[in-house]
């Protein structure tokens, strides 16, 4: 009798996900066998099951924001071996031999694959996964809260990048990926003001106990006009809201990788060189820099943990605006 392990499995969008016994395949060339010890539950999964992500790969395992160890290795793997700590990314794969490859820029390869929507993902007891898209990660640390590292840290951090230095941070929809990056931001002496779904008067009050200057409803006006400003909240309707608050010469970045349809806007509000501009999932050099910088910063990683057999729970909960900081199953 082969061997299966336990997963939670998409069938089709707009269904709850479903326990399911999957056999246990071997890792190929290249490739990891993981033992999943934690999976993020990411806003991403939640547009995946919501079925506003276009042409997944189903049935599916969810999950991109994976810590697991190593059980075996596949042929040619050299930089990991059995007993490892690894987190697995939301990019999974690319074709490696297109312009945007070469350049290092993978996360715009026409090929490329993403873990938990085209490959099987974390919310699975195993994973199989690329060995040249995976991280070496501490072994001392909780699995937990360093799940949300996997997507929420490093898609936060490839904002702040894109925004440049302005000093004066709007940051929209304080949840997983929010909490981190400010934590980022202020640690490089910036101000942060935070915008909430309006009246969520919890996510304001944890937005200011990491120390955001001001936190308030996403339709107010910060008391002073931002630099740069992030949006991580899936509504179009914020992206002319943040310009208008953002100062000449600065940046908006949507951070999301889905976002409901962008309302017409005057043209003022983008004249004066301001810069709107979007984040493309990420790179294997995103990884390295953040992992680096995160060793050195005192990050405190919010979470809210449930068991592998309460995925569908956590995402409920995502969907209502009822988790503070991040979401993660503990398998």
């Amino acid at each position: 009798m082969s061997e299966s392990y336990r997963a939670m499995l998409l069938t089709a969008p707009g269904q709850a996900l479903q326990a399911a016994d999957l056999p246990l395949a071997q890792p190929r060339a290249g490739e990891l066998l993981l033992a999943v010890e934690a999976c993020g539950v990411c806003r991403t999964d939640l547009h995946l099951v919501d079925g506003e992500l276009p042409e997944p790969r189903l049935p599916i395992v969810p999950g991109h924001e994976i810590v697991g160890r190593v059980i075996s290795c596949g042929p040619g793997v050299a930089a990991f071996r059995p007993g490892m700590r690894v987190g697995v990314p939301w990019l999974g794969d690319s074709c490696g031999t297109c312009a945007y490859c070469r350049a290092g820029r993978e996360n715009l390869c026409d090929a490329a694959r993403f873990t938990g929507y085209q490959l099987d993902g974390g919310y699975a007891e195993r994973c199989i996964a690329k060995a040249a898209y995976c991280f070496a990660l501490p072994d001392a640390l909780d699995a937990a809260r360093l799940a949300p590292l996997l997507c929420a840290g490093l898609i936060g951090y490839r904002a702040l990048t894109m925004a440049g230095t302005g000093m004066r941070l709007g940051i929209y929809g304080f949840g997983a990926a929010a909490h981190i990056v400010a934590q980022v931001a202020l640690q490089q002496g910036r101000e942060v003001y935070a915008f909430t779904r309006p009246g969520d008067s919890a996510a304001q009050d944890f937005a200011r106990s990491l120390g955001a200057t001001w936190a308030g409803d996403s339709d107010q006006v910060p008391p002073q006009p931002m630099e740069a400003a992030l949006i991580f909240a899936p509504v179009g309707s914020l992206v002319p809201a943040a310009l208008a608050a953002t100062v000449k010469g600065g940046r908006v970045i949507c951070a999301g990788i889905h976002m409901s349809d962008i309302p017409a806007f005057p043209y003022a509000l983008l004249w004066g060189e301001r810069t709107l501009g979007s984040v493309a999932n990420l790179t294997r050099a995103d990884g390295t820099a953040f992992f680096a910088l995160a060793a050195r910063l005192p990050l405190k990683i919010e979470v809210q943990r449930f068991p592998l057999a309460q995925a569908n729970e956590a995402l409920a909960k995502l969907r209502a605006g009822q988790i503070t900081g991040a979401a993660v199953l503990e398998v």
